[in-house]
């Protein structure tokens, strides 16, 4: 009697294979849920302005090189 063997890499190839894949629609929309989370967190958040631009408190008529 032989036992049948099983290979687990070409059932995971076949699951990823292409738009047609059982794994492509899953991996789709958990991508596209995370991404909306993500976004709407950091659409609610209060958080301080981006300082990296440098100071926001310059009068509008500040020049650094000079009149």
């Amino acid at each position: 009697m032989t036992t049948p063997s099983f290979d687990m890499e070409a059932v995971l190839q076949a699951l990823r294979e292409g738009k047609d894949g059982i794994l492509t629609p899953l991996i789709k929309a958990l991508t596209e849920a995370a991404m909306k989370a993500e976004l709407d967190q950091h659409l609610s958040s209060d958080d301080q302005p981006n300082g990296k631009n440098g100071p926001s408190d310059l009068p509008p008529a500040f020049n650094p090189i000079g009149s």
